[in-house]
């Protein structure tokens, strides 16, 4: 093809085209790769002096575009400068790579459509690889294949969570469930949100999840994959539930944190721990919305949605009988023994916990009974969620079934949708003055612990806000943010474990340090750039966006967890499904 004469000297091109090129971490794209017909940008760091760049196909090291560079920004939260390289009318696919005269070229890459397929099946079954209390048999698990870990069949109820019908030391069975994160512990706080975003998943896009196979021992059972997933901790979260009371006990867990082995090497006492409003209410709101979820199931599932609303109500009663319990680590191990030194998930806040559960409830039973903590919670400000501010995820259904409520609430109905519009509006807006052209890293807040789920809720509340305008703006940029957790970012990590060509080999995961097997658990997404470095490990950058480190002792940026996985999964599936009608890819040949 012609080069423009801004390129080089013509007698250069050819060692360049048709030589072996040497990989420049100064290219970042999305590893994965990219969408037919979507935007195409990949971002070139530094203070080089090239001005253009090529496309090359890596089956003949044929160029097959050529553009120009955008001009240099200075990112606001490191010392990086940048530009882009836009080739979005590239539309052909294949393999390809980016290729920067006089720095080299990317990682390869994909365009095609279902580009993001891999992530979502291979981020979905990361919640298999973390199921406690079964094996996991070489035929779904492949080399990560181990025994069961922590059966939970006869675990103690803590001094704390004691009752006169279940006084302390009393056994109960509360197997199954997913560990948490790194460690092997099993929380409800951090189940609610997780379940939460999972089964909005599937109520979003339940076509797609239905034809969806990642191969795990429930595959072809009639159920998606995903309801499957869901069902193996929803089954788990039912057992914390006190049967005399309908209170919720905050977790499962050793008394400390179990050392870097296998599950299943330690036998140390196992309890259920304290009760408190924060787990009831999200219990409910998780049971509430399974209740609704698995209706469709009557025939395979005879009896579960019963058995959820049931639960669900009774934890409701529960918290109103107990408004302002919370989970307060600290003061309980001044009371009781042992003391308790594993994650806290201690929330002092349930505004949002109140409007979120009364959403589900509402939404699912049509009673008119928990429309009023609706109403205490439509002026409420929103945000992307996190494990302590579930707000959103009440909005997220009150959208979602906005025709069964509005014509009664028109005002309270238009008042969400405008917040949620306007939130997506200013995430757009402020984009444009990002040196990595994402929403995520608009503000330094966003570079917190477990900052790749920032990422990711940000993509999720975009998305919702393509689904109520139909405005394709919108999944516009909740892709972009996936292409910075695919690579797009200041690491230059794709983030996921097993995903694209730089991603982590050593995140804070217990069976990926103690398995022996060089590659960790796939599918599993670590927490991302953190400045605040809790772990003090020695960290080679320390700038919001850069404050991240491949090392299984940096909990504070390299751990995983679910309520991190499950937003991906979201955004991940949400991109896939919607590929088509967003315009990103074209159906037929």
């Amino acid at each position: 093809m012609k080069l423009p004469t801004w390129a080089f000297p013509v007698c250069l091109l050819s060692p360049l085209i048709t030589c072996a090129q040497s990989i420049s971490p100064e290219i970042r794209v999305d590893q994965l790769g990219y969408y037919p017909l979507g935007k195409k940008v990949a971002v070139v760091l530094g203070d080089n002096k090239s001005t253009g760049f090529y496309i090359i196909d890596l089956s003949d090291r044929d160029t097959v575009f050529q553009g120009r560079l955008g001009n240099q920004m200075k990112s606001s939260y490191s010392s990086l400068n940048t530009r882009m390289a836009d080739f979005s009318s590239l539309r052909r696919p294949g393999r390809f790579a980016v290729l920067v005269p006089g720095l080299g070229q990317s990682y390869p890459f994909q365009i095609e459509p279902g580009v993001h397929r891999s992530l979502t099946i291979g981020s979905l079954k990361g919640f298999y690889y973390q199921r406690a209390s079964m094996p996991l048999d070489a035929a779904c698990a492949g080399r990560w294949a181990r025994p069961a870990g922590h059966p939970d069949t006869a675990v103690l109820i803590h001094p704390s969570a004691a009752t006169s019908l279940r006084p302390a030391g009393t056994r109960i069975h509360c197997p199954g469930g997913w560990y948490d994160a790194g460690d092997y512990n099993k929380y409800i706080v951090n189940s609610g949100i997780t379940m939460g975003t999972l089964l909005s998943a599937y109520e979003d896009f339940p076509s797609y999840f239905d034809s969806l196979d990642t191969h795990i021992p429930e595959s072809g059972n009639l159920i998606a994959d995903i309801l499957d997933e869901i069902l193996y901790n929803l089954r788990w979260m039912l057992s914390m539930q006190d049967p005399d009371d309908g209170g919720v006990y905050n977790k499962c867990t050793n008394a400390a944190f179990d050392g870097m082995v296998m599950p299943g090497i330690t036998k140390l006492p196992r309890y259920v721990v304290a009760k408190g409003t924060a787990a009831a209410l999200d219990f409910a709101a998780v049971m509430a919305q399974a209740a609704r979820v698995f209706s469709r199931f009557q025939k395979q599932l005879p009896g579960l949605t019963d058995s959820c609303l049931r639960a669900s109500v009774r934890a409701w009663q529960w918290a109103k009988r107990n408004p302002s319990l919370p989970y307060d680590q600290f003061a309980m191990n001044r009371e009781f023994k042992p003391e308790i030194t594993t994650g806290g998930y201690g929330d002092f806040h349930f505004t949002d916990e109140w409007f979120w559960a009364a959403s589900e409830l509402f939404i699912t039973t049509s009673d008119p009974k928990y429309y009023p903590a609706l109403e205490e919670g439509f002026g409420d400000s929103l945000s992307v969620p996190s494990w302590n501010n579930v707000y959103a995820l009440g909005c997220y259904t009150l959208l979602r079934f906005d025709h069964q409520w509005r014509k009664n609430h028109e005002h309270e109905s238009l008042r969400i949708r405008d917040k949620l519009v306007a939130m997506a509006d200013n995430f757009l807006q402020r984009a444009t003055y990002n040196a990595f052209g994402t929403v995520m890293g608009q503000s330094r807040m966003d570079f917190i612990w477990g900052s790749n789920s920032v990422a990711a809720n940000q993509g999720i509340l975009l998305v919702n806000a393509y689904l109520v305008t139909k405005d394709k703006k919108y999944m516009q940029a909740a892709l972009v943010n996936l292409e910075y957790l695919m690579g797009r970012n200041a690491t230059g990590y794709c983030f996921v474990t097993g995903m694209g060509a730089k991603s982590p080999l050593h995140p804070h995961h217990r069976p990926s340090v103690a398995d022996g097997i060089p590659d960790p658990v796939p599918g599993l997404m670590v927490g991302g750039p953190n400045p605040g470095m809790q772990d003090h490990c020695h960290y080679d950058y320390t700038d919001p966006e850069r404050a991240y480190i491949d090392f299984d002792g940096a909990y504070a940026s390299n751990e995983i967890a679910i309520n991190w996985n499950a937003p991906l999964v979201y955004l991940a599936a949400a991109t896939e499904a919607l590929q088509y009608e967003a315009g990103f890819s074209k159906k037929g040949k």
